[in-house]
């Protein structure tokens, strides 16, 4: 077992050895305070401290993660060996030549989020603010890298200690925002959506489209369900498969199929037999926190079980009352963590990890799923071809692949619908597959 020494124990300390030996590098390890104890100690040793102790490994600690306080820090990306890395320390005899354990802690906390920061007219902290962005690693998930990092140095200096390279996994998630284009509305708002194409967008085109998908003589273009399980059977067989269902109150924001709909119904219990249901909370749930457990709730009436996945609708991530509030309706696993003006790693890692809450210094219970992409922004917010989508999605694929993570990404039914400026996407969406599969 790992002996790891720090002069002081505190919970960012303790937190942070947790993400990186239990949950990046599936390494057992012991903590001490007491420096004796250490120096004769002739296992396997990490020092993380202000100075050497005897030959082993040693990380000089910078003093983010002994200190309570939330203030602004001074990162200084940089790039040492052709690899980006923050909190750089100075010294002689070093093996490392930065903080790695505080720049863990910064990134997966998301401390850069509790700090001064402008929103974007959802709310939501944008990617062009994060040190990642103006450094340039965004698409790079740095933390499992500088966790591979340690993991060569440790079996280069200790060659007994076995710390297998992890296994690279693919988690396609789907989120639900709109079930059907046409079908199963109810007669107030199929009425009033083919007049709106009649008359104020004199879409002539899709009021035909509507009429033969009314009368059952073409298929509802989001009904998109089977295609995507039938691909995901055939090219990525034991991948990971999760539906996020949208079934909030219907608003400007919010337009899911109505949840006592029998054929919503229907659909979520037919998808539950396939892959993994959570929740996708409505616009409106981080400033209506009890919405969260109402509509975790309409699905547990309708799965008839726990829900216990959840990622908030528009991505509104808001730290730490985001995810407050899933604790507090019993949601154990988020799959917000992510950006949606750009693809990358926001909090640059690609493994589930425990949220931290940095305001109250404590760990949770709650793991934070990352994704790294969205069709959405690929084609909305980034303007790309289906073409250039593709090539992104190999890139990070590659990235991942590289340090045995996960790649998680998110699609959407509607988006699949090679209709209403998405031709071509789902071509992109089966060559994403190929690349992405294990």
């Amino acid at each position: 077992m790992l002996l790891i020494y720090t002069p002081r124990l505190t919970n960012r300390v303790g937190y942070t050895l947790n993400v990186i030996f239990k949950h990046l590098l599936h390494t057992e390890f012991s903590i001490t305070t007491d420096a004796e104890v250490f120096a004769k100690s002739d296992g396997v040793k990490l020092c993380y401290g202000p100075q050497r102790i005897g030959d082993a490994l040693f990380i000089k600690n910078c003093g983010l993660l002994t200190s309570t306080s939330i203030e602004e820090q001074e990162t200084h990306a940089v790039q040492q060996d052709g690899q980006w890395v923050l909190f750089p320390v100075y010294g002689r005899d070093l093996d490392f030549g930065f903080d790695l354990p505080a720049a863990v802690f910064y990134m997966v906390s998301r401390y850069e989020e509790y700090l001064p920061h402008s929103e974007d007219m959802h709310g939501r902290f944008t990617a062009d603010q994060s040190v990642a962005a103006k450094a340039g690693f965004l698409e790079q998930p740095v933390v499992d890298q500088w966790a591979e990092m340690l993991r060569i140095k440790l079996t280069e200096r200790y060659p007994d200690l076995n710390i297998p390279k992890r296994n690279y996994h693919f988690v396609q998630t789907v989120d639900i925002d709109a079930a059907w284009c046409y079908l199963h509305k109810g007669s107030f708002r199929t009425v009033t959506g083919a007049l709106r194409d009649f008359f104020a967008r004199h879409d002539y085109t899709e009021v035909k489209r509507r009429f033969r998908v009314l009368a059952k003589r073409e298929a509802d273009p989001y009904d998109t369900f089977d295609f995507i399980i039938e691909q995901h059977r055939q090219r990525t067989p034991g991948a990971m498969l999760v539906f996020f269902a949208l079934l909030a109150d219907y608003d400007q924001y919010d337009k899911p199929a109505n949840y006592l709909n029998p054929h919503t119904r229907d659909l979520l219990q037919h998808l539950d037999d396939y892959a993994h249901m959570g929740i996708h909370p409505g616009y409106h749930s981080l400033e209506e926190p009890q919405k969260v457990d109402t509509e975790a709730k309409r699905l547990e009436q309708i799965l008839h079980r726990p829900i216990v996945r959840a990622r908030y609708h528009f991505l509104r991530l808001n730290l730490p009352m985001s995810y407050r509030i899933l604790l507090h309706a019993g949601i154990k696993n988020d799959y917000t963590m992510g950006y949606a003006d750009v693809a990358g790693f926001r909090a640059g890692i690609s493994v589930p990890y425990p949220f931290y809450d940095l305001d109250r210094d404590m760990e949770t219970e709650l793991m934070i799923h990352p994704f790294c992409v969205m069709d959405t922004t690929l084609q909305k917010y980034m303007k790309l071809t289906p073409s250039e989508a593709v090539e992104r999605y190999r890139t990070l694929v590659e990235a991942v692949r590289q340090v045995g993570g996960d790649f998680c990404c998110i699609v959407h039914n509607q988006n699949l619908c090679e209709l209403f400026g998405w031709q071509g996407w789902r071509k992109a969406y089966e060559e994403m597959l190929d690349i992405a599969k294990p």
